[in-house]
């Protein structure tokens, strides 16, 4: 999403009486001197809530900054208080993103799951097309999330899901229908469905976070995510 349509976005929401948390990915001297800028700005659209999120770079690509650590987020964080509340977000999707995601060690988020190129794709279920804020099963339909022309991940288009019921017959034909997709993101999703598609080679990750920033995360983040919002 463009940041002139989010700047239309924000108030809108707003103004439906829907709480807006905008999620800003923190990376190492090319964001991270903007962040009281952006707070600022945030408030006056009317978000409720900013949570900073650490950048992770890939072992595969060294030429990307280097994570920031607890201190600077909590020093950008007090920098952006006094404008929006203002948190910490886990660098990976999860279902708590203010906290450490379960079954992972202090320091040590578990690995994501990579795009490759037969599943170069991301599905995201959301109601808002903002926030990831539906269970996957009350999803009729995804955001398809990938690599452009350009190779710059982001909106591709949407796509139905199966319809409700069935057990785990619908979710067997969610996976014949996103074969392209690596990666599913919902904020809820029971084992059955989990297993399944992991089975069939897509990742469920469960999370509560903005669409665009966590997808930016999948990707790497870095230089592609950040010309792509522009």
């Amino acid at each position: 999403m463009l940041l002139e349509e989010q700047a239309l976005a924000i108030p809108a929401l707003r103004k439906a009486g829907i709480t807006v948390t905008a999620l800003t990915t923190v990376y190492p001297g090319i964001n991270d001197q903007h962040v009281e800028k952006i707070a600022e700005r945030l408030a006056e659209l009317g978000a409720t809530t900013m949570l900073l999120a650490p950048f992770t770079p890939r072992a595969d690509e060294p030429d990307l900054p280097p994570a920031p650590d607890s201190a600077r987020l909590r020093d950008l964080a007090g920098l952006a208080a006094p404008y929006i509340k203002a948190g910490i977000a886990a660098a990976i999707p999860c279902g708590q993103p203010a906290g450490p995601c379960k079954g992972a060690d202090a320091g040590q988020p578990p690995a994501l799951p990579k795009p490759s190129a037969d599943r170069p794709n991301v599905a995201v279920v959301s109601a808002n097309g903002m926030d990831i804020d539906l269970h996957l099963g009350q999803a009729a339909r995804a955001l398809i999330y990938g690599p452009r022309e350009d190779g710059l991940p982001c909106l591709l288009s949407t796509r139905s899901l199966p319809a409700p019921g069935g057990g785990g017959a619908r979710w067997e034909k969610l996976a014949d229908a996103f074969t392209d997709c690596f990666a599913l993101l919902t904020s809820g999703a029971g084992e059955n469905p989990r297993n399944i598609l992991s089975r069939r080679g897509i990742t469920v990750l469960v999370t509560n976070g903005n669409v665009e920033g966590t997808v930016d995360v999948l990707y790497g983040g870095g230089k592609k995510g950040k010309q792509c919002r522009k």
